[in-house]
């Protein structure tokens, strides 16, 4: 068994697709309001609304990236806009983690191994 998907469920496919395209340098060329795939590779990201109405308090569950440049990254997370939870830190076993709010407070990690 292997994990096929992450699915965001959200009130606003376009605002959270845009926030990850812009975010993961991806382009879907897709505007769909129900449903888009922003990664399609092995574990596929995608942005679904089913209908119901989502309180944006999404607190228990996050989701982590690993990049190459930790401050590059840093630099477009703020260009975003995004609410940081954590700027880049040092930890104790070498890798170099910063959190930060998606626009539906979903808690994302971006990490780089050094």
């Amino acid at each position: 068994m292997r994990l096929g998907e992450v699915g965001l469920l959200t009130n606003d496919v376009v605002k959270l697709a845009d926030f990850y395209k812009a975010l993961l340098e991806i382009n879907n060329d897709s505007n769909d309001e129900m449903h888009q795939t922003i990664i399609a590779e092995e574990t596929m990201l995608t942005i679904y609304n089913d209908g119901s109405i989502k309180n944006n308090s999404n607190q228990n569950m996050c989701i982590a990236f690993t990049v190459d440049n930790i401050e590059k990254e840093y630099q477009k997370v703020l260009a975003l806009g995004a609410e940081i939870i954590e700027k880049p830190t040092k930890r104790p076993w070498g890798a170099v983690n910063m959190s930060f709010y998606d626009p539906d407070k979903n808690v994302i990690y971006l990490r780089s191994f050094l």
